[in-house]
């Protein structure tokens, strides 16, 4: 194969889920040694075909599809993700996919292991050998550094932060010594900013060796800075196919949604005068993995928008968590006067606590029940809504009721699906968030805490979550404390921001501060807690 040859060439690709298109006529080629930036909203269908791509058993056991992929010059219908593989087909999903009891070497080195013989396989075969652990250490840190990231190689999974299970995933696919393709599904999106340039820096040291990569992202700051090529879906179709350096971050993003990116509707949150305090906590200490609180204070107003943000693994994630009883935790937190419970989830919603989680499919969703299920559930469970009485001594659920429900939500937040029927886990993982987020609604709770709200959501369908949160906020005076890797995100919606840095508040600043005060917050710059910020 020439090098101008492509080393992958997707020819009018189309494929229907559960009686949705989801793909329709996709074509596009990458060569050797070249970054194609995908991108486009969730539903898309950018996560489908690369299921297409790399024979993931769902779309053999919904069909098929249509069209021709050709890989390396000979045309291709993978059977199953092993024979991609084999091909020379790495893939890091969006969800993990590692083991968390196994070590970072483990996961790197699963189903490529180093064995070394004994005198049992003269007798038994090479089923016999044993696990040569230290040829393995040496090769996953090869890999680790391959990728110019620092990771423990001892460590166990469940003990990582977020980010170190990302680079573990990367690390196990360039391990492989037959990669020729890499696809990467928003690799970044658990990433702090630093740690994304690190990855970016590799994916193109990668790429210089002759790896090719696809590289699916929200980012478009990112996708635009790495890629050499971008393809844009939109509803199933490619519509656009071009070389990064003729287009911007605003010619992206409306090419995806289909329509011209404004900033009419953005948030304004300066200057609004709050009511008294509503909310405080005291010296909370959270025991969740990679993510210890161990001494945060703040206060927040009733009605306000509060957010909190720094680094990965300062501590940001378990306040939430351990004020939601998901991870032990101690301190006081003090709710409208009265102490609210600690390590109690069941009781902290009944005062009129919900909570997003930042893990929408390990705590957020019932995967595989109907997305009416998933959103009248909390509901039904805490507060007895949508049940009808039954000769007067039981009660049963309201159907009707809860298929009303839904389809309110499903309107609000245009959640893209077949109906309320649908199963959770068909949907993709945006739309999968907006269920999250419609479960948290229907509780109508008085404090609503989001841990990661647009987490895996694209361009368009952030800015409707976020504004969906604003106008939650100001209709019903739904006091909401919001979590976000992403600082202009904070920014665009809340009142104040409080900074998380080894493990409490390192400072709360107004969201019109300069963003070097941010910064300096974030890096640690500043010892002393900035309680008195908050005044």
């Amino acid at each position: 194969m020439g090098q101008d040859s492509p080393l992958l060439s997707i020819q009018h690709v189309s494929k229907d889920f559960y009686g949705n298109v989801v793909l329709q006529d996709v074509s596009f080629d990458i060569k050797p040694g070249e970054i194609i930036g995908l991108v486009g909203e969730n539903g898309a269908g950018k996560t489908t075909l690369m299921r297409i791509l790399f024979g993931m058993p769902v779309i053999t056991e919904t069909g098929g599809y249509q069209g021709k992929i050709v890989f390396d010059g000979h045309e291709t219908n993978f059977s199953s993700p092993f024979d991609a593989l084999d091909a020379g087909i790495g893939m890091v999903h969006q969800e993990f996919s590692l083991i968390s009891g196994f070590t970072t070497t483990e996961n790197i080195l699963l189903n490529n292991e180093s064995m070394k013989p004994n005198f049992l396989n003269e007798v038994f075969g090479d089923r016999m050998s044993f696990l040569d652990r230290s040829d393995m250490k040496q090769r996953a840190v090869k890999a680790i550094q391959k990728l110019g990231v620092k990771l423990n190689p001892d460590m166990l999974i469940s003990e990582m932060p977020i980010g170190h299970r990302q680079f573990t995933e990367i690390a196990r696919e360039i391990n492989r010594e037959k990669i020729k393709l890499l696809v990467l599904d928003e690799p970044t999106a658990v990433l702090t900013e630093s740690e994304a340039e690190v990855l970016l820096t590799s994916l193109r040291n990668l790429a210089a060796k002759g790896i090719s990569i696809i590289f699916i992202s929200h980012r478009l700051q990112e996708v635009l800075s790495v890629a050499d090529t971008i393809v844009v879906l939109r509803d199933g179709k490619a519509v656009k196919n071009l070389p990064s350096k003729e287009c911007s971050i605003r010619d992206i993003a409306s090419w995806m949604v289909g329509r011209s990116m404004t900033s009419e509707s953005d948030a304004e949150v300066a200057n609004r005068k709050l009511a008294d305090e509503y909310f405080r906590v005291e010296h909370l200490w959270v025991d969740m993995p990679g993510e210890t609180v161990k001494d945060v204070n703040f206060t927040v107003n009733k009605g306000e928008i509060f957010g909190i943000g720094g680094l990965a693994g300062q501590g940001k994630l378990g306040i939430s968590n351990g004020i939601m009883g998901l991870y032990p935790g101690g301190g006081k937190v003090i709710f409208d006067g009265k102490e609210a419970p600690l390590n109690d989830p069941r009781k902290v919603l009944e005062i009129g606590f919900a909570f997003v989680s930042e893990d929408r499919r390990g705590v957020g969703l019932l995967l595989d029940e109907s997305l009416e299920w998933n959103i009248a559930f909390t509901s039904m469970q805490i507060k007895n809504s949508h049940l009808k009485k039954m000769l007067k001594l039981v009660k049963i659920r309201d159907d009707a009721s809860m298929r009303k429900l839904t389809e309110e939500y499903i309107k609000l937040l245009d959640i893209k699906c077949t109906g309320p029927s649908q199963k959770a886990k068909e949907l993709s993982g945006g739309n999968q968030q907006k269920i999250c987020l419609a479960k948290a609604f229907a509780m109508k709770p008085s404090i609503l805490f989001v841990s990661e709200p647009t987490r895996g959501i694209d361009v368009g369908a952030k800015k409707l979550v976020l504004d969906t949160l604003i106008r939650y906020n100001r209709e019903y005076g739904t006091t909401i404390v919001i979590v976000s890797s992403e600082l202009e995100e904070l920014r665009s919606l809340c009142d104040r921001i409080a900074i998380i840095d080894e493990g409490s508040v390192a400072g709360i600043l107004e969201p019109t501060a300069p963003l070097e005060e941010f910064g300096m917050l974030m890096s640690g710059a500043f010892e002393s807690n900035k309680e008195a910020s908050h005044a």
